[in-house]
């Protein structure tokens, strides 16, 4: 299984990984699981993960990629990245009762953020964070011949970053490829806490994949954190430099083992594809020096790999 986005949600776990991925395979029509990944020794000294322990699944759900990975009680979930899951009646007759029946899945053990009720902006619509803590809005779409996908990543910018969604549409579009904003709602007059202008809700294309924004002046507990990364596959070192230098400027931060956060404190994971090739070896010495190369770096560096791959 390998579709071809290049930028793929990746979701951190402390160790249901796999379990996630079942479950999340299991109500999605349309789902399946993909490539697995195994820790090597090195993955106890770095993580306290045993040897054969699962690091990496990859899955798509609907014909969006995911990647779930246990990397330890680091970081949890909270709903500053959710995913909308649209419902389209032209598509599906049967789209309101397919909502209700995922919303009524995602309650056991979850925690609703708001009801699933009729609200101004669609006749049912609900949000809420799943028994894992990933976050998920539900609505059932009204989109014409302006169709979206059935799964939109979505980024709710609150606390120091309020504000600033459109700085931030504008400057991934600026980034990426095949790239355009779709469209945009904003607050009005008498809607604070939100300040008239800000983003409501917009959405936007990045290499031909949707992705939506918003502004939340409210009280947030929560800020975006590595829980939720986005995982750039670069084919060159080219490549994963120009992506490593762009989203680390003007206030970036440089992570290890190619991860970084952005200006706003989006993170991003900026990954060779020959990386999971490596990784994926079924030689394990090799493997097993590769993550050892690799867990020593900040940006990647493709020759080294190599080199450490060949032994």
């Amino acid at each position: 299984m390998r579709k071809q986005e290049k930028i793929v949600p990746n979701l951190w776990f402390d160790h249901e990984a796999e379990e996630a991925a079942n479950f999340y395979t299991s109500i999605f029509a349309g789902s399946r699981m993909g490539t697995m990944t195994r820790y090597t020794k090195a993955g106890f000294e770095i993580h306290g993960m045993p040897q054969g322990t699962v690091l990496t699944v990859e899955f798509e759900l609907a014909g969006q990629r995911f990647v779930t990975f246990n990397a330890g009680p680091l970081f949890k979930f909270n709903p500053s990245v959710s995913f909308f899951v649209n419902f389209d009646p032209s598509r599906d007759r049967n789209a309101r009762e397919h909502i209700d029946a995922l919303w009524e899945t995602f309650s056991t053990g979850g925690t609703t953020l708001m009801p699933l009720d009729s609200y101004p902006f669609s006749e049912r619509y609900g949000w809420i964070q799943d028994k894992y803590g990933v976050s998920w809005q539900l609505i059932l779409s009204n989109p014409g011949d302006d169709a979206r996908p059935f799964i939109v990543p979505s980024l709710m910018f609150v606390g120091d970053v309020v504000g600033r969604a459109e700085e931030a549409v504008d400057f991934y579009v600026s980034v990426f490829g095949n790239s355009k904003r779709g469209i945009t709602a904003r607050y009005g007059e008498g809607q604070e806490p939100d300040r008239e202008g800000t983003i409501m809700f917009a959405d936007f294309m990045l290499e031909n994949q949707w992705f939506a924004a918003m502004d939340s002046a409210s009280e947030h507990d929560f800020a975006f954190n590595e829980a939720t990364s986005f995982l750039i596959e670069c084919q060159s070192q080219e490549e994963t430099d120009y992506y490593w230098d762009k989203l680390t400027s003007d206030g970036g931060q440089e992570g290890v083992c190619g991860w970084l956060k952005d200006r706003f404190g989006v993170s991003w994971q900026v990954t060779p594809t020959i990386l999971a090739e490596m990784l994926a070896d079924p030689d394990t010495d090799r493997a097993e020096r590769v993550t050892n190369a690799y867990l020593a770096m900040t940006k990647l560096d493709i020759a080294a790999l190599k080199k450490a791959f060949d032994g």
